[in-house]
């Protein structure tokens, strides 16, 4: 039986994994079950001990792409396969949010805005696709759509990960060389990175201060991956033209926190990039159907790797 916890879209999804795995026997929360009887579970943030009553338990379709508080749980058997979606529509949508801030930078609306506010008339010079140095932190799925749709548009782009990659028209660093190398080359620098034990915290104040002071940071990865203390300092000391923070290491946000109401940051609510139910659903009843015969399955997190 398949199990399934999603509080949002509840109906929705229900009807597309009826409508995709009609053969299959599926229940969702908080419909009752027989634990024994539960032998995969497609879910997004489940609550605490959530998966310990499912001794049967061989899978888990995650109904995201972000898999790091997943692996922090302690009630899920280390046998159990688990799954993330590669993509489900989330490139699209990260590529779009990351150009909007590209943009914003680019055509200096940081700047125009702070103008308004003091009634200021004054025109700033032209830049050009080509005069933006544009760094990708994380070249997985999403950093490697993003990167090739900016160079696409004519940016200057260059993209870091913990591992060597290769991508056609793509400057491709790794390790801790490598992002030494790309930070202070960097004008726009993007963070699409997964949270793991390696990158967590990797902008501190150190790595931060290897920009330089023109640049914008836009991260749409995972809160972790800034110390945002440093950030915030950083960004007072003039470091920093803006910051445009779609995750944060708790959320919501607390109504309490700096970053609400720094000139200099612009705040949004983990959407950069949603889960379409449609395109979900298409992978998990295919991945699902791979289990059913013996076969691989596309996206199986690397407990070791955190991704």
């Amino acid at each position: 039986m398949l199990y399934v916890y999603t509080p949002d879209q509840p109906e929705r999804y229900g009807r597309l994994l009826q409508e995709a795995l009609p053969d299959e026997a599926i229940a969702f929360w908080p419909q009752e079950v027989d634990p024994a009887a539960v032998t995969h579970i497609a879910a997004w943030a489940p609550p605490d001990n959530f998966f310990a009553q499912f001794r049967k338990l061989r899978t888990v379709f995650v109904m995201g792409a972000g898999v790091d508080k997943l692996l922090k749980r302690q009630d899920i058997a280390e046998d159990v396969t688990l799954i993330r979606l590669t993509d489900a529509g989330m490139a699209q949508q990260m590529t779009e949010y990351c150009l909007y801030g590209l943009l914003h930078y680019q055509r200096q609306m940081d700047r125009y805005a702070r103008q308004q506010r003091d009634r200021q008339w004054k025109q700033l010079g032209t830049r050009l696709a080509s005069d933006v140095r544009v760094g990708i932190l994380g070249l997985g799925e999403l950093g490697s759509r993003v990167a090739l749709t900016l160079s696409q548009r004519g940016y200057t782009v260059a993209g870091w990960s913990r591992q060597a990659k290769a991508i056609d028209g793509i400057r491709c660093l790794h390790g801790a060389a490598g992002l030494r190398e790309l930070l202070p080359q960097t004008d726009v620098l993007f963070c699409v990175l997964p949270s793991t034990p390696e990158t967590h915290g990797l902008l501190n104040a150190e790595t931060l201060a290897l920009l330089p002071d023109d640049a914008a940071l836009i991260n749409a990865g995972r809160g972790a991956l800034i110390d945002e203390d440093a950030l915030l300092l950083h960004l007072d000391q003039g470091g920093l033209r803006f910051a445009m923070m779609d995750v944060f290491a708790e959320e919501p946000l607390r109504e309490t926190h700096p970053l609400w109401l720094h000139p200099r940051v612009i705040v949004t609510p983990h959407v950069a990039a949603d889960t379409i139910p449609e395109e979900a659903v298409a992978q998990i009843a295919a991945n699902l159907r791979n289990v059913i015969e013996g076969q691989s399955m596309n996206g199986e997190i690397d407990r070791r790797r955190g991704y």
